[in-house]
């Protein structure tokens, strides 16, 4: 089943639930997945991980700004959206491909950090953050 089918029928059953709250992130979530489906980004995984990560630096925001009520709300939908992820790479396999990657590009210091993600990027294939790979790989050359 597709993750866009998954999301509506679990919208539906919130509905069924009287989940209110659970019904109004879920619209999005679908929503955003609809879109990208029009748009020709056939990606969903990207597309969580990109409401995902919205929804953290919204209530990085809002506990910034004192109201540590919406910030718990938008952390509550981060985790919610996270169910739908795929599992995360452990550090020992991510360790591994980072391995190979500076091996396959030949890769010896720092400044080759963007061979190395071009390599390394496509076989972790949405299972680990991009910017965790970044540290990964930045901490192997250095």
């Amino acid at each position: 089943m597709a993750i866009l089918e998954q999301v509506q029928a679990d919208t539906r059953a919130a509905m069924k639930a009287g989940e209110r709250d659970r019904v109004g992130a879920l619209r999005l979530v679908a929503s955003s997945l609809q879109q990208a489906a029009k748009d020709g980004d056939e990606d969903e995984v990207a597309v969580l991980r990109r409401e995902r990560k919205r929804r953290l630096e919204a209530a990085d925001a809002f506990r910034a700004g004192g109201s540590d009520e919406r910030a718990a709300a938008e952390e509550s939908e981060a985790e919610m959206i996270q169910a739908y992820l795929p599992a995360e790479m452990s550090d020992e396999e991510l360790s591994g491909l980072v391995d190979a990657g500076i091996a396959e590009a030949g890769a010896t210091g720092p400044q080759e950090i963007g061979k190395v993600m071009g390599v390394v990027m496509p076989k972790v294939d949405g299972r680990a953050d991009g910017k965790r790979v970044s540290e990964a790989v930045r901490a192997r050359l250095a």
